[in-house]
C-alpha cells in the first residue's frame, strides 16, 4: 500500500493534473488581469470625480467667498458667519452632488517671499472634525516630500489619468481614499485658500466585488468541470494503452495466446496492429521453439527430454503395473557415415525411424523417440518385459530386411537393451540407465536383444570410489612403470619390452591392469592413463638409450586413444621433448579397437606412422578384423595372442592357426610376435615356426623399468641355460 502511494501517478492523472494545472495557470493569470483592470478603472473612475469636484469648485467657489476668521476647530477664531454657513452647506451639497468630500484649508499670505510662510489651518470640511484634523498634518507632509503644481488653473490630464500623479492615495479609518490638493485663491491674494478633494477607493471597488466573486465561482466550476470532464476524457484515451499494457505485460510473462485488443483508430490503432503482428511472431517463434526443445529435427520423434517426460508420466499413471522401456542402439552406424557420408546416414536414420515407427503404432500408448546419434527408445506403457522381449525380436527381425537407399543396400543390425518397471526401477533414470546397460551388453555380446540383470553393471558405489582413487593415484604418483621383456628368437638377443601399469595402491597392494584399466576404459580415465603412460615410456626410452640398450618399448592403446585425433600430436612433443627416436616406439593396437571406428582409426594410425613410430596389432586372431583392413593398416607388427601359443602342443588346430598367422603376417612382410611362451617346448616350436620374436614367462616377467637394464645385461636364451629358466619358472 505504501509504495502504491509513493509510485508515479498513471498517464491519464499525469494529463489531467497538466491540463488542470495549465488552466488554473490561465484562470489565475485571466483573475489578474481583470484584477488590475478594475483596479485602474476604479483609480480612474474616481480620479475623474475628483477632477470634476476641482474643476466645479475653481469655478463656483472663488477664495474671496472664505472667511479666514473663521477656522473649523479654532477656539479663538469668530464665530460662523452666514457666509460660512452657506459655503459649508455648498461643500456638502458638492458631496451629496459629486461624491468626493472636501476640505478647505487656508492661511495668511504676508507677500514677504523671504519671510517664513503661516501653518495652514482648517477651515473646513465635509469630513468628521477629528478626521480631517488628523488627514491635514498627514496631508502636508506628504506634500513636503512631493511638492504640488503651483498652477491655479485646473491641470491638464496626464497621459494615465488613473495615474495622475497629482493623486495622493491615503488611508482614513473609514476606508482607502484618493485625494488632491488644488488652490484656490489667485498669487498675491491677502488669504492663500487650497481645497483637497478626497473619494473612497473601496466605494468604488464594492460595486466590482460581485463582478470577482461571481467570475471567481466561475473560475473554480470550470476548473472543477474540466478537470472530471478531463478526467473522463483522459481515461478513454488511455485505456486502450492501457490494454495495450496489459497485453505487454502478458507477452513478458510468456502468454503469446492472449489477442492483442484492436479496433482503434489512428497512431494507438497503429500500435496496436503492431503489437499484434509481435504477438503471433513470437507466437510462432515459441511454437518452434517447444518443438525443437521437444521433438528431434531429423527425423521428428520426441527427443530425450521429451521421453522422459512421457516416460515420467506413463510411470505415475501405472503405479505398480509394469511399464517397458526399449533403447535401441545401430551396428556399424560410424562406418555408414564414414563410407558413406553423413547425409546418406541421415537418410539412412529417417528409414530406421520409419521402420520403428510401425512398430510402435502396432501398440497401445506406445512412444517412440530418437535419444541421440543412432540411439532410439520406445516407451511400452502397461507391458511386461516378456511382452517387450518378443517386440524387441519383431523389430530385429524386420531389421534383418536390408534397406534400399541412394541406391545402395544397406544390411542393418542392432543392440536392444530392455527395463521395466517397477522390476528394475520406478524412477524415469534408473530405468533408462539400465535400459542402456543392457543394451551395450546386448552390442557386446551381440545378442540382440537383452533385458536388464543386475550383474551387468558393477557395483556403481564401488565404481565412484575406485574413480576417485585413480585419479588420487595419478597426482600422488602411485602408478609405477613395469617392463616385459621380448626377445628374438632367432638371435637370442632382448629386443624390446613391452610397457605395463601397476598400481600401488595405500591399501589394497600392487594392483595389475586388469583390477583398474577396463574401468578406465568405461569411465574415459584411461586417456588420463594413457597420458602417464606416453610420458613414462619415452622417457625410460631415453634412459635405456643412454645405457646403450638397443631395445624398442611397446606401448598398448585403447579404443579412445584412437579416437583422439589430438594424439599425434602428443606423441610428437614428447618425443622432441626427451630426444628419442621414433622407431624406438612401437603402438599396440587391439583387433576390437580398429573396428569400432575403422576409418577414423586409420586415419590416426597413419600420422603416428607417418611420424616414425612402429604399430602392432596385439592378440591378433581373437576379433572380427578382416584381412582387407589389415592389408590397408599401417602395421609393421603381430602379435600372436597366448591362448593360440600355450596349446599349441596339444591341440593341433592352434599349431596350425599359429604357422597360417606367421605365414601371413611374412607375406605382408610384418613381424611376428607371440605371446604367452611360458617354456622351451614353446619356444623351440615357435623358432621351427620361424616366428621373429617371443614374449612370456618363460622370458621374464613383468618387472620395474628401474629393473630392467641389469636383468638385460644377465639374460641367456633357453638353449644355452634351460637350466636356469627352468629355476626361473619354478620361481614364479
Amino acid at each position: 500500500m505504501l509504495s502504491d502511494l509513493f509510485s508515479p501517478p498513471r498517464l491519464h492523472t499525469r494529463i489531467v493534473i497538466a491540463y488542470v494545472a495549465l488552466l488554473v495557470l490561465g484562470q489565475v493569470l485571466t483573475f489578474w488581469l481583470i484584477q488590475r483592470g478594475i483596479e485602474h478603472n476604479v483609480r480612474l473612475s474616481v480620479h475623474a470625480s475628483l477632477i470634476t469636484t476641482e474643476r466645479w469648485l475653481q469655478r463656483q467657489l472663488p477664495a474671496s467667498s472664505v472667511d479666514p476668521a473663521t477656522a473649523a476647530g479654532n477656539p479663538v477664531a469668530a464665530p460662523p458667519t452666514t457666509a460660512d454657513v452657506r459655503l459649508r452647506g455648498v461643500l456638502h451639497d458638492i458631496h451629496d452632488l459629486f461624491g468626493p468630500d472636501v476640505l478647505l484649508m487656508v492661511r495668511a499670505n504676508s507677500g514677504n517671499a523671504a519671510a517664513q510662510p503661516e501653518p495652514w489651518r482648517l477651515h473646513s470640511s465635509t469630513l468628521e472634525p477629528p478626521v480631517a484634523q488628523a488627514l491635514l498634518p498627514m496631508w502636508l507632509a506628504d506634500e513636503a516630500n512631493h511638492p504640488l503644481p503651483t498652477a491655479t488653473s485646473a491641470p491638464t490630464a496626464p497621459i494615465d489619468p488613473a495615474r495622475d500623479p497629482a493623486d495622493r492615495a491615503v488611508r482614513l479609518p473609514h476606508g482607502e481614499h484618493l485625494g488632491r490638493a488644488f488652490t484656490l485663491s489667485a498669487p498675491g491674494d491677502p488669504t492663500e485658500v487650497r481645497a483637497i478633494v478626497l473619494s473612497s477607493l473601496d466605494d468604488v471597488r464594492a460595486t466590482y466585488l460581485h463582478m470577482k466573486h461571481t467570475l471567481l465561482a466561475l473560475s473554480v466550476l470550470g476548473v472543477a468541470a474540466f478537470g472530471v470532464v478531463g478526467l473522463i476524457t483522459a481515461r478513454r484515451l488511455t485505456k486502450p494503452l492501457r490494454r495495450l499494457s496489459s497485453s505487454a505485460e502478458k507477452l513478458k510473462r510468456g502468454d503469446y495466446d492472449s489477442q492483442v485488443p484492436s479496433g482503434y483508430g489512428g497512431e494507438i490503432g497503429e500500435l496496436a496492429e503492431s503489437f499484434e503482428t509481435m504477438r503471433q511472431a513470437l507466437q510462432d517463434r515459441d511454437g518452434q521453439i517447444r518443438r525443437l526443445a521437444t521433438r528431434d529435427r531429423l527425423t521428428d520423434l520426441p527427443n530425450r527430454d521429451r521421453f522422459r517426460q512421457e516416460l515420467r508420466q506413463a510411470l505415475e499413471r501405472a503405479g505398480r503395473k509394469p511399464t517397458s522401456v526399449l533403447v535401441l542402439d545401430m551396428d556399424r552406424f560410424k562406418h555408414v557415415n564414414d563410407q558413406l557420408g553423413h547425409r546418406f546416414g541421415d537418410s539412412l536414420l529417417k528409414a530406421v525411424a520409419e521402420r520403428l515407427r510401425g512398430h510402435a503404432k502396432a501398440q497401445p500408448r506406445a512412444v517412440l523417440a530418437r535419444l541421440g546419434g543412432d540411439e532410439f527408445g520406445l516407451l511400452l506403457p502397461r507391458t511386461d518385459t516378456a511382452t517387450a522381449h518378443r517386440l524387441a525380436q519383431l523389430i530385429l527381425s524386420d531389421f534383418e530386411r536390408p534397406i534400399q537407399l541412394d541406391g545402395h543396400k544397406v544390411d542393418l543390425s542392432a543392440g536392444i537393451g530392455i527395463a521395466a518397471s517397477p522390476e528394475h526401477g520406478q524412477d524415469v533414470d534408473a530405468l533408462l540407465s539400465r535400459a542402456e546397460v543392457a543394451m551395450y551388453a546386448a552390442k557386446q555380446r551381440r545378442a540382440g536383444a537383452v533385458i536388464y540383470q543386475a550383474e551387468l553393471e558393477p557395483d556403481s558405489s564401488s565404481s565412484l570410489t575406485l574413480l576417485g582413487e585413480l585419479r588420487q593415484a595419478v597426482d600422488q604418483g602411485e602408478l609405477r612403470l613395469f617392463l616385459q621383456p621380448k626377445v628374438s628368437l632367432k638371435t637370442g638377443r632382448v629386443v624390446g619390452a613391452e610397457a605395463l601399469v601397476r598400481w600401488e595402491h595405500p591399501v589394497r597392494g600392487v594392483l595389475p591392469p586388469r583390477g583398474f584399466v577396463p574401468f578406465a576404459e568405461q569411465t574415459g580415465f584411461v586417456r588420463l592413463l594413457t597420458g602417464w603412460m606416453l610420458e613414462e615410456v619415452t622417457r625410460t626410452a631415453r634412459q635405456l638409450a643412454d645405457l646403450g640398450l638397443d631395445v624398442k618399448l611397446s606401448v598398448n592403446l585403447s579404443t579412445r586413444d584412437l579416437m583422439d585425433q589430438a594424439l599425434p600430436e602428443r606423441f610428437q612433443a614428447l618425443i622432441e621433448h626427451h630426444g628419442v627416436a621414433a622407431d624406438r616406439l612401437v603402438l599396440e593396437i587391439t583387433e576390437s579397437a580398429i573396428m569400432d571406428d575403422p576409418r577414423r582409426a586409420q586415419m590416426t594410425l597413419e600420422r603416428l606412422h607417418g611420424m616414425g613410430l612402429r604399430l602392432s596389432i596385439d592378440d591378433f586372431g581373437t576379433g572380427y578384423a578382416s584381412l582387407a583392413y589389415l592389408k590397408a593398416l599401417p602395421v609393421d607388427e603381430l602379435k600372436i595372442d597366448r591362448s593360440f601359443v600355450q596349446d599349441m602342443a596339444r591341440d593341433g588346430h592352434d599349431a596350425k592357426i599359429v604357422l597360417s598367422t606367421i605365414e601371413l603376417a611374412h607375406s605382408l612382410g610384418l613381424t611376428v610376435v607371440a605371446e604367452g611362451v611360458e617354456d622351451e617346448a614353446a619356444w623351440r616350436h615357435l623358432a621351427s615356426l620361424g616366428c621373429d620374436e617371443a614374449q612370456g614367462h618363460l622370458v621374464a616377467r613383468p618387472m620395474p623399468a628401474v629393473e630392467f637394464p641389469g636383468w638385460a645385461s644377465g639374460w641367456q636364451a633357453p638353449a644355452q641355460a634351460s637350466s636356469a629358466a627352468s629355476a626361473e619358472n619354478a620361481s614364479n
